[in-house]
């Protein structure tokens, strides 16, 4: 177990350097001069010259990664040419491992950036991860228990309309007629702990998480009762409901255990996907998250802030994939990491 452990971390590291690379690569082939923007409108050859040598924008590929790798585990001062900060010591902004980055567009380095608004985001993918994987689990289990009922029909029914609804729809819809409208709902504003307890920060989640929550949720239901109704087929659970073991002993020891193998799958991918999905909820209700800052970093080609947001979310795919990795073995006992 511990020797698949290491390995699963080599190759974890290992994939998040292959992923720097294709995505230093992808922003590096870009037809956008990102020294332009950093530079400003009325900006001179000469200027320009200046705020590429200074941010590094004129190294080569490999230096430029190099440079990046670096300050990941050691920090990094910017600006990157000696000669600027000789001339001028006082512009010298020192980002501390691990550093992800300088946008010159919000004089800020990037992983502050991520520090201001990661918890927004994380806060609405944590609260709509509990939402749907015990919605769509349980509503799943329901549906396959009763299969063939009305409850089965209208619950999988239910969950292809909502599955079809887009996520900005349904936040809109939320956001109209619950908040607004209806009044069940304080106009959405983000709260952290801090300023209203934990009683505040959910309220101020409510929606948003349910608005991203549904179309995950809806999914699940669907894709549990497969799950569910196959390993009620299979022969060991036909053998325990020989032996005279209770109906929920059977149900959810040995036939939910062995099907939460595939669901623990996806939802460890989805939850990383999450942090992505969260660009068009935090558009639709204003919050100040990762999202909002994509979507802001793209408008302004804040190539930085890009780069920085696209390795952040890798990072969370390959950590949820080791995680998923390490769970079989407690989910399924048939499963063995050797």
């Amino acid at each position: 177990m511990i020797a698949y452990i290491i390995r699963r971390l080599i190759a974890g590291a290992v994939l998040i350097v292959v992923m720097s690379l294709v995505t230093f690569a992808l922003f590096f082939a870009s037809p956008v001069d990102p020294a332009n923007f950093a530079c400003g409108k009325n900006c001179s050859e000469a200027q320009k010259k200046v705020t590429a040598a200074a941010l590094g924008y004129d190294d080569n590929f490999f230096e430029q990664w190099g440079k990046f790798a670096k300050g990941v585990f050691a920090g990094r001062d910017f600006p990157d040419d000696p000669k600027v900060r000789e001339q001028a010591p006082e512009t010298i902004a020192h980002c501390d491992a691990p550093c992800l980055g300088y946008s010159r567009e919000r004089t800020a380095t990037v992983t502050s950036l991520i520090k201001q608004t990661m918890p927004v985001s994380l806060s609405i993918a944590m609260v709509a991860f509990i939402f749907w994987i015990v919605g769509g689990v349980l509503l799943g289990v329901i549906a396959a228990l009763r299969r063939g009922t009305v409850i089965d029909r209208g619950l999988v029914g239910l969950s292809l309309v909502l599955y079809a609804f887009p996520t900005f729809f349904i936040g809109l819809l939320l956001y109209k007629f619950v908040a607004i409208k209806w009044g069940w709902t304080d106009i959405p504003q983000y709260t952290t702990i801090a300023d209203g307890g934990v009683a505040g920060w959910l309220s101020s989640l409510l929606l948003p998480a349910i608005t991203l929550a549904v179309f995950f949720m809806a999914g699940y239901v669907r894709m549990t009762r497969a799950y569910v109704l196959e390993s009620l087929s299979e022969d060991y659970v036909r053998t325990a409901r020989a032996k005279g073991l209770p109906k929920r002993t059977v149900t959810f020891k040995h036939a939910l255990r062995a099907a939460l193998t595939p669901i623990v799958t996806m939802a460890g991918l989805d939850f990383a996907g999450l942090m992505g999905g969260a660009i068009i909820t935090e558009s639709v209700f204003n919050y100040p998250g990762m999202g909002k800052l994509a979507v802001a970093a793209n408008s302004d080609f804040d190539l930085p802030t890009l780069v920085g947001l696209v390795l952040l979310l890798a990072f969370f795919v390959i950590v949820a994939n080791i995680i998923v990795d390490l769970l079989y073995a407690v989910i399924d006992p048939r499963v063995r990491l050797n």
